[in-house]
């Protein structure tokens, strides 16, 4: 019934720069300095995706350039001192790189940006080769739908389903990707459900009901069980 949400391979940046693994320290930071990105995909062979060199591996170089750090920071930053004596992407790298697949939901691919705290992701195949990447700023793409495209894909695919004329009377109005249902409906259980696959449509911002039964009765909440059968 519902639309097919926007997958990784509609957002994505298919045209990624990439390094390999003897990339040398000094050419990682021209080409973020020119391509204005913060992180290079590390590739090997046909394109396979080994690890991902960024900003962060690289500012230890920095950081521990002129200092003599104690015992007790070696032993808490020890991947940072050994990427500070680090001279190609091979030994700058973070490995395994995480990843995401070009069939990934936008909101599967937000889930693991968040939780990870990264602000982009490659985007690999079955066998592990780069297609793409895709950023924060990829994923809110969605947002720039037209709000009557909106509007045309919930009246196709949601009420058109759950209210169904002649019995219910539902107008749909979206103003800057705010869903707006007002009307009739027969049925209001179905409200809920209504609320959660309108949240769902990719380039929704939020959703407000203005809808009464078909008898005109006044929408409710339902009634809670220890108020059931009192006078």
């Amino acid at each position: 019934m519902h639309g097919t949400p926007h997958i990784v391979s509609d957002v994505m940046t298919p045209t990624v720069t990439a390094v390999g693994r003897g990339t040398a320290f000094k050419e990682i930071v021209r080409l973020m300095q020119d391509r204005r990105i913060s992180a290079l995909p590390v590739i090997e062979g046909d394109g396979r995706l080994v690890g991902v060199v960024s900003e962060a591996d690289l500012l230890p170089k920095e950081e521990f350039r002129d200092s003599d750090p104690d015992r007790y920071t070696q032993l808490r930053r020890l991947t940072d001192l050994a990427k500070a004596g680090g001279v190609t992407a091979g030994e700058l790298m973070t490995a395994p790189a995480l990843t995401t697949r070009p069939g990934a939901t936008l909101a599967e691919a937000a889930r693991t940006m968040a939780r990870a705290r990264v602000k982009r992701l490659p985007v690999v195949d079955e066998q592990g080769l780069l297609k793409g990447i895709v950023s924060r700023s990829d994923l809110l793409k969605v947002f720039l739908r037209d709000d009557e495209d909106l509007a045309e894909e919930i009246r196709r695919e949601i009420v058109s389903y759950l209210f169904p004329l002649p019995a219910s009377a539902v107008h749909v109005q979206v103003h800057d990707g705010v869903v707006r249902l007002s009307g009739r409906v027969r049925d209001t259980s179905l409200v809920p459900v209504a609320a959660r696959l309108v949240r769902a449509v990719e380039g929704v911002v939020d959703v407000d009901f203005d809808l009464d039964r078909g008898c005109h009765e006044p929408l409710r909440p339902p009634e809670s069980p220890s108020r059931a059968g009192r006078p």
